[in-house]
């Protein structure tokens, strides 16, 4: 079938291409397309109904993002996870959100404390539904990146907040291999409310702390607890 005759459908992005970068960097993020696998245009062609170019043009972004591999004469590929990669990843995050929620705290207003605090409510409603899965409604994840990126949204650094969300999305993969592969559940709820206190309360020593430590944990979870997925590659 010629490009031409080709009728993708539109649903997240302003073009087709960011509809499909969306829908692919959501199942990266999520380890529905597991890390290393191949990502091949006849298939993804005939899934999403997409031209070639489109279909290169989302996975160029998603290579740009650190979430897809161009692979020279191989096409592309989900991006391996590693434990370098994890490493690199967990000091970026660190070091952007330690600087911007010092910004924020300096900076928020009352609006940003009615929106941290409102969005760590909603997160806490949602664990309620199912105390001992929480994180199996796909809810949770949505109102997990909407506090977080509450607690930094007053830093005033719009290029700074961007580079904060591709690292969380990096992330993300990393949180969701802890979260499959750890025995025991994680008081991720405490740890919130811990950070959200020491936020609006202007303990910006505190709030670095707690925040770095629970970026960490993650990190160290998936190295203790997935470390022979990080030492396939």
């Amino acid at each position: 079938m010629p490009d031409s005759a080709i009728r993708p459908r539109k649903e997240f992005g302003k073009t087709i291409a960011a509809d499909i970068t969306h829908r692919l960097r959501e199942e990266i993020v999520s380890c529905s397309l597991p890390p290393g696998e191949p990502l091949r245009f006849d298939v993804l062609r005939e899934r999403f109904g997409a031209s070639f170019t489109t279909l290169r043009e989302a996975l160029t972004a998603l290579a740009a993002e650190g979430l897809v591999d161009a692979q020279e004469q191989r096409g592309f590929r989900v991006a391996p996870v590693s434990r370098q990669d994890l490493v690199e990843v967990t000091d970026a995050r660190v070091l952007i959100e330690v600087e911007l929620i010092r910004r924020a705290i300096e900076r928020g207003d009352d609006d940003w404390e009615i929106a941290v605090i409102s969005t760590l409510h909603r997160l806490k409603r949602i664990e309620q539904r199912d105390p001992e899965h929480p994180l199996r409604d796909p809810e949770w994840k949505i109102a997990h990146r909407q506090f977080h990126q509450a607690l930094v949204s007053a830093c005033g650094s719009a290029t700074l907040l961007g580079i904060r969300a591709e690292l969380f999305d990096r992330a993300e993969r990393y949180r969701h291999l802890s979260a499959n592969f750890r025995p025991r559940p994680r008081d991720k709820a405490g740890e919130h409310q811990a950070i959200m206190q020491a936020a609006i309360s202007r303990n910006a020593d505190l709030a670095v702390q707690l925040i770095t430590t629970h970026i960490r944990t993650t990190a160290d979870n998936v190295a203790k607890y997935a470390g022979h997925l990080l030492d396939a590659e």
